[in-house]
């Protein structure tokens, strides 16, 4: 176990400075009359030392262009903000969005100007203020975690490290390896953007209201160099979502419709070194390129 797994999860006091507290956040929402709700997946941290401990392991720089996705009352930003050169908080609720920059000016006012905040959907958003991110940090809602990351990683490749704090079960799917029963669509398009491990785990008491689940945190480092492949990313996407539709059966039959026949899956599994018996949670990313470079080129109707 990690030391960042071994630290308590147990909410510390409020402390007198610009991070939030417990009974800071609940004065915050009572003020805006913000009440938490599970449709947007809400659950606040209420832990300094939670929030500093995710700055931490996320390896937040002082040179960084920090990108956080659903900041909600400030918790997190502020503790971006203290390690970071600048912090862009994209959030999609109005009376959040519309408190945020306020909060910011109250309690870290010298880095206000170094704070900007994008009122959207993250899932809308092409591009951001100021210079190119350089890493990605959030407290992901649970029942949007894997699009708004792979979106983030897609539109904005100069994202070099993210650290993203997700419901446990998602963060044991995105960083799982080939063979592994949860393995399986977020695991592989996550490895095509980044090499994926789990960084922690979170408990249920630094958050209001406490979640029904456990949290964990994810670590993504964007690969150096992209996959060797001739395939796009859509190409190979094909592939793993077909695969994964049918995760029982094996890909020879799973493949059968990508291909246009079984006969079809076979050839372009056999020429890309793969076993047609094979089942896609025992596939590597790079496996899933070679076979989508070999797809059967559709057959033409007789005339």
């Amino acid at each position: 176990m990690s030391t960042a797994e071994q630290q308590p999860d147990n909410p510390a006091p409020s402390t007198p400075d610009a991070l939030l507290g417990p009974a800071d956040v609940r004065e915050l929402a009572a003020a805006l009359g913000v009440r938490p709700t599970k449709q947007k997946g809400q659950n606040f941290v209420i832990d300094a030392n939670t929030v500093r401990r995710i700055v931490r392991t996320a390896e937040v720089r002082p040179d960084d262009v920090v990108v956080e996705v659903g900041p909600g009352l400030g918790s997190l930003t502020l503790a971006l903000l203290e390690a970071a050169d600048r912090v862009v908080a994209v959030e999609i609720d109005d009376i959040l969005a519309a408190a945020l920059p306020a909060t910011i000016e109250a309690r870290m006012p010298v880095k206000k100007d170094r704070f900007a905040l994008v009122h959207s959907d993250a899932m809308l958003v092409t591009e951001l203020p100021g210079p190119a991110p350089t890493a990605l940090v959030a407290n992901l809602p649970y029942n949007v975690a894997v699009p708004v990351l792979l979106t983030m990683l897609d539109r904005f490749p100069s994202i070099e490290r993210t650290l993203v704090m997700v419901q446990a079960e998602v963060a044991d799917r995105l960083a799982a390896e080939p063979g592994n029963k949860v393995y399986g669509v977020p695991s592989v398009k996550a490895n095509w953007y980044a090499h994926v491990k789990r960084a922690g785990a979170i408990g249920r008491k630094v958050f209001w209201p406490a979640p029904n689940v456990d949290s964990g945190l994810v670590s993504l480092v964007r690969r150096t160099e992209p996959i060797r492949t001739s395939a796009s990313k859509e190409e190979v996407f094909a592939v793993v979502d077909a695969a994964f539709a049918q995760r029982r059966k094996t890909l020879r039959a799973a493949l059968a419709g990508w291909a246009g026949s079984a006969a079809g899956a076979e050839a372009a599994l056999v020429a890309a070194g793969v076993s047609p018996q094979a089942r896609g949670e025992s596939l590597t990313v790079e496996e899933f390129a070679a076979i989508a470079e070999h797809k059967p080129a559709p057959e033409r109707p007789a005339l």
